[in-house]
């Protein structure tokens, strides 16, 4: 699993003119690509790093301040595009194994106490954000 993490001052997804998911101030917008080999485990794992990673002011974390987190899935992350002019998809998992994986990394969130937005698996979205800092963190699990 790969996330791109950033702190945000608000975030939001739309879909079809509809907001679908937003965050009011202090929190992460965390945009979620799965690739074939990722399990159920790697999820929690994610969940985890997310809730506790000290990225928010004053080296907080969104489990520290109760900060909100905005999860939206995007395959294209696993894009190859060192050969040519045309990315490549062939690293990210197929839908029926990326969604349950991306819904999973938001449940653990959830059971872990975080208050969690999200996009439309699937769907072409608008994201929103301010970028606080900006701050940005990949991670790879």
């Amino acid at each position: 699993m790969r996330a791109v993490v950033q702190r945000v001052d608000g975030a939001s997804v739309v879909v079809d003119g509809e907001t679908v998911g937003a965050i009011d101030g202090e929190g992460l917008c965390v945009l979620v690509g799965v690739t074939h080999d990722d399990t159920k485990e790697k999820a929690a794992q994610l969940a985890r790093k997310l809730w506790s990673i000290r990225m928010l002011g004053d080296e907080k974390s969104c489990s520290d301040i109760d900060a909100p987190l905005l999860v939206i899935s995007q395959f294209t992350l696993y894009g190859d595009a060192r050969k040519g002019r045309r990315p490549t998809w062939n690293a990210a998992a197929p839908g029926d194994v990326a969604e349950p994986l991306v819904d999973e990394v938001v449940a653990r969130l959830r059971a872990l106490g975080a208050t969690v937005a999200t996009g439309r698996f699937g769907a072409r979205m608008r994201v929103s954000l301010t970028n606080d800092g900006p701050f940005t963190v990949v991670i790879d699990m």
